[in-house]
């Protein structure tokens, strides 16, 4: 058997006004008539949360941005740098 070693790379970006941007696509959802519960379950988060990254005071990871963006039927054009 052959020993492996794993190697884990992080990158995080700042990305100015994307709880804005979340909250206002959230709310045309909610015009729509697609709860604010049944977004954040679509997720798979609490509501609480939710608000919290409309509100810019919790970190989100890149897996979690792409299932608001399907839940919302939107992309937010987020980018890495490699």
């Amino acid at each position: 058997m052959v020993a492996v070693v794993k190697v884990q790379r992080i990158i995080e970006v700042d990305v100015p006004g994307l709880g804005g941007q979340i909250k206002s696509a959230r709310q045309r959802k909610q015009q729509e008539g697609m709860t604010m519960t049944a977004l954040a379950s679509a997720v798979g988060m609490s509501v609480q949360n939710w608000y919290r990254i409309e509100k810019e005071t919790q970190t989100l990871t890149e897996e979690v941005l792409i299932k608001i963006e399907n839940a919302l039927d939107v992309s937010f054009g987020v980018k890495f740098d490699d």
